[in-house]
């Protein structure tokens, strides 16, 4: 399960990179936004974009595979059994907390009362 869980989490890192790149390198929608007013015309800032290229094509199947791997980094992360020295919390030291006393807590009360302004 250790192994499974280590693959997973290598593809899910390397296609989230390739997802990053190709969207960098990707030709944005509003570029030809210039062209529309003023040195030439876009056919598509007002209508339809056309057919997809094999950029927006292969980052939308990377975005589809980060998903997947996604829920399966949830889902194998969930099933991985308790560790046997339980929780982070049970190694902390603990230790007892004594109740104040009646007289200190009127003296509390009574230095707190002179530091407010009349």
């Amino acid at each position: 399960m250790n192994i499974l869980f280590t693959i997973t989490l290598t593809v899910h890192i390397l296609v989230g990179l390739a997802v990053i790149g190709l969207v960098l390198i990707q030709h944005g929608k509003g570029a030809d936004m210039g062209a529309a007013f003023g040195s030439g015309a876009s056919g598509s800032l007002f209508g339809a974009t056309g057919s997809a290229n094999f950029l927006s094509r292969s980052t939308a199947v990377l975005a589809a595979i980060f998903f997947l791997t996604s829920l399966s980094l949830a889902y194998l992360a969930s099933q991985r059994p308790a560790q046997a020295n339980g929780s982070v919390t049970d190694a902390v030291k603990t230790e007892s907390v004594v109740p104040a006393s009646p007289a200190t807590q009127d003296a509390q009360d009574e230095s707190k009362a002179k530091n407010i302004p009349k």
